[in-house]
């Protein structure tokens, strides 16, 4: 029971002389010096451009505009190839993938890896994993959830952690190097944590291994990692606040998830009692106000605060890995009181209205 009652804990040029016809001064320069050229020295055509400086302005000028406009045309067409040539790079990369996805489905870790999955047209398979008797990942040492397995020709690599399974993958689409190789960049290590008991963690598991230009995404990794580190905490709190509410969070997750009757049963009732209980431990260990709705709150709020108003997506005109890891977190919640009021009370809805689209857009 203790098993089923964590399934939702920790559950080149520039844009203005392009349109206004108008050359830089060199260019303009050469422009000039075409056309004395072809004049072949004095003679009636030179005398014409003496007499005419107004016609020659209004050619150079009608010369600056076409080639602008040759030169926009050209950067524009290079600019669709280039991204062409990158999307089909990445759907190469991802169709030598097959991916298994072994979770619980109301996990807010596994949902993050659903939503950046999803959101890059990843196809995989989902393994419901049994919250009590984990059967389904008996193969595996590592006894969380997600893992992630990823068969790539010959070469079969487990991931572990919902970070560490992101930023593996984004730096496969991004770079094209083998996953093999891109896996023993996040190392797990034994640690202890703060109630003194042996975990594991994984090095490096925000940062993408790709050039320095690439890696510079010091916002995105700090909100991935305020993901994990403080907005999951906030909705075992938040589901199980009251004895109704941790009710209704057990009857969706026994039936969303993959329980038999009798534990489906044990589960629906001992697991909600127990989580009201527990809920009120982790309030006091994450130093939560007396109303926890208020810390979600909050937190929604500073997120959107983070966003801004200028873009869309923190990623800017489409998600990043931090909008996506918010989105996972808090989509666990969906159809519960607390998904309710996080929506009537906060600023988030606009921005996880615009989450929902950008996934469901995703090409397939």
């Amino acid at each position: 029971m203790a098993q089923a009652a964590r399934v939702l804990w920790p559950v080149g040029h520039a844009l203005a002389w392009r349109l206004g016809g108008r050359l830089p001064s060199g260019l303009l320069a050469q422009s000039r010096a075409g056309f004395a050229g072809a004049a072949g020295g004095p003679g009636p055509a030179a005398t014409a451009r003496k007499g005419s400086p107004r016609l020659l302005g209004a050619a150079a000028l009608a010369l600056g505009g076409v080639l602008g406009l040759y030169h926009t045309a050209r950067w524009h067409l290079r600019a669709q190839d280039l991204r062409a040539q990158r999307s089909a790079a990445q759907l190469s990369l991802s169709s030598r993938l097959q991916l298994t996805l072994y979770q619980y489905k109301t996990c807010p870790f596994c949902s993050k890896v659903r939503a950046f999955l999803d959101f890059h047209a990843l196809p995989y398979q989902v393994v419901e994993v049994n919250p009590v008797r984990r059967a389904e990942i008996k193969f595996s040492s590592y006894r969380k959830v997600p893992i992630l397995l990823a068969q790539e020709g010959e070469s079969l690599q487990q991931l572990n952690d919902s970070s560490v399974i992101i930023s593996a993958l984004k730096t496969y689409l991004v770079s094209g190097q083998p996953l093999e190789d891109i896996v023993t960049y996040y190392p797990p290590m034994k640690a202890v944590n703060d109630q003194g008991k042996e975990v594991t963690e994984f090095c490096n598991k925000y940062w993408l291994m790709l050039d320095e230009k690439e890696a510079q995404r010091m916002e995105e990794m700090k909100w991935r990692q305020w993901a994990d580190d403080w907005l999951v905490h906030l909705i075992s709190p938040n589901v199980y606040r009251t004895p109704a509410e941790a009710l209704a969070s057990f009857d969706y997750i026994v039936r969303e998830g993959k329980f038999g009757a009798v534990e489906g049963a044990v589960a629906k009732y001992m697991g909600a009692a127990a989580m009201y209980l527990i809920s009120k431990r982790l309030k006091s260990r994450h130093h939560l106000q007396d109303d926890v709705r208020e810390d979600l709150y909050e937190a929604a709020n500073k997120w959107v605060a983070a966003v801004g108003k200028d873009r869309p997506f923190m990623g800017g005109q489409k998600p990043n890995l931090a909008d996506l890891a918010v989105y996972g977190v808090l989509r666990v919640m969906e159809g519960l009181e607390a998904f309710d009021d996080l929506m009537c009370h906060t600023r988030i809805k606009p921005w996880y209205l615009r989450m929902e689209k950008a996934i469901a857009e995703a090409p397939q």
